[in-house]
Formats: C-alpha cells, sequence, structure tokens
C-alpha cells in the first residue's frame, strides 16, 4: 500500500454542508418501519447513539446510505447526499402504507453544518457544554435546539455534524472549505453513496458491514437475503479501497486495470483534492486486480493504493 503524505495542518473550522440532506421520521411505528427498510437495527438504537446505515433495491443494491439517530422516544432524523434526499424520500414514503410513521425533508426547517478540528471542542464550550460531555464518536447529544452528531474521526481530526434549526447563526468559527471536508470524508473510509452511484454496489462492495453500517441478526429489509449471502457464502469479489492519485478524480468514475484494460475494474465512490496536492478517492475494486501486476487508471489517471483506517478481510488481499 502507497503511504502519503498529509500537508501537516490540522483542519479546524466550519462549513455549510450543502450536499447532505436531512430527514425525519416520526410516529409510533418509526422504529418498526425503519428497521424494516434498512439495514440497521434501528428498532433498538439506544438514545444517543448515531448508527450508519443503508437502503437497499430489492436487488441488494444501495439506493443510499444514512446516518441515523433517534431525537425522541418515537422520532428519528437522517442524513443522506443531499442529491438524493427527494428520490430516497419519495421511494421510502411508498411503503409506509398503514404505518403510524411521516416521513419528511428536514432541510427547509434546519441547517446542517460540518466541524472538524479544534473548531469542534472549542464551538462545544462557546455553546455551553462542558469539555467531558462532549460526544465520543458514534454518539450524538441535544445541546438547546440543536444536535451534535460525532461522525468518526478522519486521520486523528475529529468531525461533527452539528444539526440546527434554519434560524440559528452559523457557529463564529474559521470557515473550513468543502475540499477540506470532503478529503476527510475520504480519509474516514466510509462511504456515501450519492447519485452518481446509485445501485451501484451490494453493501459489502463499499465496506459497509466493516463501518457498521449492516445489522446481520435484524429482520428482513429490502435486498436483505442477497446482502446476507454475500457475506456467508464468500462470494464477494469487489471491495472498497483508499487511491491516491496526481491529478483529478470524479465520482461515479470507472477505473480499468493494464491486465484488462477493456473491462472496467470499479468504480470511484468519493472522490476530493488533498489539502497538500493531488487527489484521493474511494474506490469500489475488484479485489484480484487489488494485488495483479500492473496499473489501474480512472481515464488516463494513474492511481496508486493507499491504507484504509481500518483493515479489509484477509480475502480481500487474498
Amino acid at each position: 500500500m502507497h503511504n502519503d503524505p498529509t500537508s501537516g495542518c490540522v483542519p479546524d473550522g466550519v462549513l455549510r454542508l450543502q450536499d447532505w440532506g436531512l430527514m425525519t421520521a416520526t410516529g409510533p411505528d418509526s422504529a418498526s418501519f425503519l428497521n424494516g427498510q434498512l439495514t440497521q437495527d434501528l428498532a433498538h438504537l439506544p438514545p444517543g447513539q448515531v448508527r450508519l446505515a443503508g437502503y437497499c433495491s430489492a436487488k441488494g443494491r444501495l439506493l443510499a446510505t444514512f446516518w441515523a439517530w433517534r431525537t425522541g422516544e418515537d422520532t428519528f432524523a437522517l442524513t443522506c447526499s443531499a442529491d438524493l434526499l427527494a428520490p430516497t424520500l419519495k421511494r421510502l414514503s411508498m411503503f409506509v402504507l398503514r404505518a403510524k410513521c411521516k416521513l419528511a425533508a428536514g432541510g427547509p426547517d434546519h441547517g446542517l453544518f460540518g466541524l472538524a478540528g479544534p473548531a469542534v471542542a472549542r464551538w462545544w464550550a462557546q455553546a455551553g457544554g462542558e469539555p467531558t460531555a462532549l460526544p465520543a464518536p458514534g454518539q450524538c447529544a441535544q445541546q438547546g435546539a440543536a444536535w451534535w452528531v460525532r461522525l468518526p474521526d478522519a486521520d486523528g481530526v475529529q468531525r461533527v455534524l452539528l444539526v440546527q434549526p434554519a434560524s440559528a447563526s452559523t457557529p463564529c468559527l474559521p470557515s473550513l472549505s468543502a475540499q477540506v471536508w470532503a478529503w476527510l470524508e475520504v480519509r474516514s473510509g466510509i462511504a456515501r453513496v450519492t447519485a452518481a452511484t446509485v445501485e451501484q454496489f451490494v453493501p459489502q462492495m463499499v465496506n459497509l458491514e466493516l463501518t457498521g453500517g449492516v445489522h446481520f441478526q435484524k429482520g428482513c429489509y429490502p435486498g436483505q437475503e442477497i446482502v446476507a449471502r454475500s457475506q456467508y457464502r464468500g462470494t464477494l469479489k469487489r471491495r472498497m479501497f483508499r487511491v491516491v492519485a496526481d491529478a483529478p478524480l470524479q465520482t461515479g468514475a470507472e477505473l480499468t486495470h493494464s491486465a484488462d484494460p477493456g473491462q472496467p475494474a470499479g468504480m470511484v465512490v468519493l472522490a476530493s483534492p488533498g489539502p497538500a496536492g493531488g487527489w484521493e478517492a474511494l474506490v469500489e475494486l475488484k479485489t484480484a486486480l487489488a494485488v495483479a501486476p500492473g496499473e489501474l487508471c480512472v481515464g488516463t489517471v494513474a492511481v496508486r493504493l493507499a491504507d484504509l483506517p481500518y483493515a479489509l478481510p484477509p480475502e480481500a488481499l487474498a
């Protein structure tokens, strides 16, 4: 694997997240409804915890990925890629039927902000939070009318999703560029399905089960049989890796390998320029080609495998 340097500068600041969307689910059947649609066990999600989840087609292909948490006994908030919010909300609403669950877009009433680095603790303190009460990764907390959702760290950099009323002022912190936030997303090793990659991946192809997004003991959901078969029958031949490059990469672009240049080798899941130059991306790739001699390319751009923040199963690199 390629070990790549960073700029040496710790990301620090806040930005309004234009490419993230918010959905709410309310009603006494909201937990059971979401539990029957998503890959995560939300029926038993405790207050104060945030979980990654996928929404699959009947063929087990991801239509969206979410961060989900309880905002009350019978209420949930879920974030997904903004370009998928409307179609995902429409599709999910088709299956509510008689369930006492109301789905709605939360965007008009809420602002979504990404906080990274030392800015996380500074704004938590400015908002009146005790330092010891700052949510740990995988936890969330309500502070007044705002929700603090602690995402997994990326390269040791703290990340928080701040959801607050649209009327609330932007945190008084240094500005963080959208490129730096996107780079931290790539560095976190966690996939976010976008419009460019809808229905391209079974959850395991983008390591969703390795990052806590699939619960294999819960009840059925769309595509569950295919997801389970991929997990237990050893048929998975594709995984998500991180790559670096010297030229721009684009989400949804296909990869090729010099060993078989006429066939797609995989697809770019998320891509971003790096703060020290160059580009980085999460890519779904045939596992056999990850270790095969030769060159991986996105178009004419050569890419090099780099480390993920977690270990892949041994068979992924066999």
